[in-house]
């Protein structure tokens, strides 16, 4: 009898047993999922680009600013070569015009064509300097070779003022031989060597004056 109880709940817990449920599977909290189209995730990446634009932006105006730096230098440095002597030379040759005027074989008579002599005496009328250059095609420095030079120069000189132009802005030098512009051998080169030089100046020319270190010494 005691057997039978004991069998009988024996096949009572198994039939309990094979008539529960299965476990349910883990579940998963929706609360804590982030969707990749989420508004934070969307603003989150809407301020990564804009930080990489922002250096991007960053970038290109550092590059202006050198840019920029360098090329103010470079006018402040342009501007102070102007006020030195050397710059006012150089504006000053670049400012200046030299004429020729050609003569015969031992001639100081000015023909000068009308054209080229009313553009001339133009520009010696608004110059403050006027340097005139009488030159022979000597070969050497004789006293006839000479007086032909100097008479060159003065003639020149003497048709400028005779057209307007202040003898006080007026300077004359001359030299018999040398410093010839073209062959001195053939005819054509001499009666180009036979000239006065006309170099009117816009701007006065300034002396260089040595740098006091080397006045010391």
């Amino acid at each position: 009898m005691r057997a039978t109880t004991l069998l009988a709940v024996e096949l009572l817990l198994l039939l309990g047993s094979c008539s529960s449920s299965p476990p349910r599977p883990p579940t998963v909290d929706e609360a804590r999922r982030r969707p990749a189209n989420s508004q934070v995730a969307v603003e989150l990446q809407v301020c990564r680009n804009d930080l990489h634009n922002t250096r991007i932006l960053a970038t290109e105006s550092g590059r202006i600013a050198d840019t920029t730096t360098a090329t103010l230098a470079n006018l402040a440095a342009r501007q102070q070569l102007a006020m030195t002597p050397q710059g006012l030379m150089q504006a000053a040759a670049q400012a200046n015009s030299v004429h020729s005027v050609r003569f015969e074989f031992g001639s100081t008579r000015v023909l000068i064509p009308q054209d080229i002599g009313a553009r001339l005496v133009e520009e010696a009328r608004s110059a403050p300097l006027v340097l005139l250059r009488g030159r022979t095609d000597g070969t050497s420095d004789t006293p006839a070779e000479g007086r032909i030079a100097r008479e060159r120069a003065v003639a020149v000189r003497d048709y400028l003022v005779g057209a307007g132009v202040d003898p006080a802005r007026i300077r004359t030098t001359y030299q018999p031989s040398g410093d010839a512009v073209a062959d001195n051998v053939s005819a054509s080169g001499r009666s180009l060597n036979r000239r006065v030089e006309i170099e009117v100046y816009r701007i006065l020319p300034v002396a260089l004056r040595p740098p006091a270190a080397a006045l010391e010494h």
